[in-house]
């Protein structure tokens, strides 16, 4: 059977999401989460099913691609197709060719897990590899210590607070409350939680969202912030350490995040809160 690219449509997100939950697991590469398409839905289902691809044979997804901004397809495969030879063209063939509807023109980029043979083509294809990202873990088997401030977990009667903190931490936001409750209404919220933190004067200093993809498998946090006005201050490592414990609750079996490697405060807060550095990854771009 031919490797079929199709649109899941909103009607067909669960199913895809449902797919991303079974594909994590202990060791596997950095590769898209159930969490990414949930952090996506702040826009909207029609949104995130317009930004979603999936390759399919014979009815089974084997790929599923994320469009999470202008030119950036974040792509991952099932277990056992990495190495699938027709998977891996046909997925080479429809990221090169604009008339295919899912990369335009000019510069793109693909991210893709480590080791996939997909990777291996692009690179034949004069694919060069970007800037290099870190990915960090933390093992959930173990206590969480109590992160030393208060943590509020936030619901819908207090999402202005949360999009708030998100908005004074990352530079250009637009995280606003209908976005907050089009995020809660996403299939993948149903394994999530917003935690923000506070400090002793009850202000709110920090804030997280965290992703379950099911009891006993890897656990996202996406994204996590410190208000602007009180970074320093250890709030980056309680806000994180508390986002473990609420990953730990709902039966993750480990935390995962990625940032950037330039961001070396961040890689250092993660660090701090427990989280160990993994091998780095690089996307594949194509020159303009």
């Amino acid at each position: 059977m031919a490797i079929v690219l199709g649109e899941p449509g909103a009607d067909g997100l669960s199913e895809t999401v449902g797919v991303l939950r079974e594909w994590q697991y202990e060791g596997a590469p950095t590769q898209l989460h159930p969490g990414d398409l949930g952090w996506f839905w702040r826009s909207g289902a029609e949104a995130t099913a317009a930004a979603v691809r999936t390759w399919s044979r014979d009815g089974r997804i084997l790929a599923v691609g994320l469009l999470d901004g202008p030119g950036l397809l974040r792509l991952t495969i099932a277990p056992g197709a990495h190495g699938d030879e027709e998977l891996a063209r046909q997925l080479v063939a429809d990221v090169t060719d604009p008339e295919r509807g899912v990369l335009p023109e000019g510069k793109v980029n693909v991210e893709a897990p480590t080791g996939a043979l997909v990777q291996d083509l692009l690179c034949e294809e004069g694919w060069h590899t970007d800037e290099p990202w870190t990915p960090l873990r933390r093992d959930l088997t173990e206590p969480v210590n109590d992160p030393g401030v208060r943590i509020e977990v936030v619901g819908p009667e207090r999402a202005g607070v949360r999009t708030a903190v998100q908005r004074a931490s990352f530079d250009g936001s637009t995280f606003r409350d209908e976005h907050w409750h089009a995020m809660a209404a996403g299939v993948p919220y149903a394994d999530a939680r917003c935690l923000v933190a506070y400090d002793d004067r009850g202000n709110a200093v920090a804030a997280v969202t965290v992703w379950s993809a099911g009891p006993g498998r890897p656990g996202l946090l996406e994204p996590m912030g410190v208000h602007r006005e009180h970074r320093g201050q250890g709030y980056g490592k309680a806000i994180t350490v508390a986002a473990a414990a609420a990953l730990q609750a709902l039966g993750s079996s480990s935390a995962l995040v990625c940032t950037p490697s330039s961001n070396a405060g961040a890689v250092a807060t993660y660090k701090a809160a427990g989280f160990r550095q993994r091998p780095e990854v690089r996307d594949r771009y194509r020159p303009a």
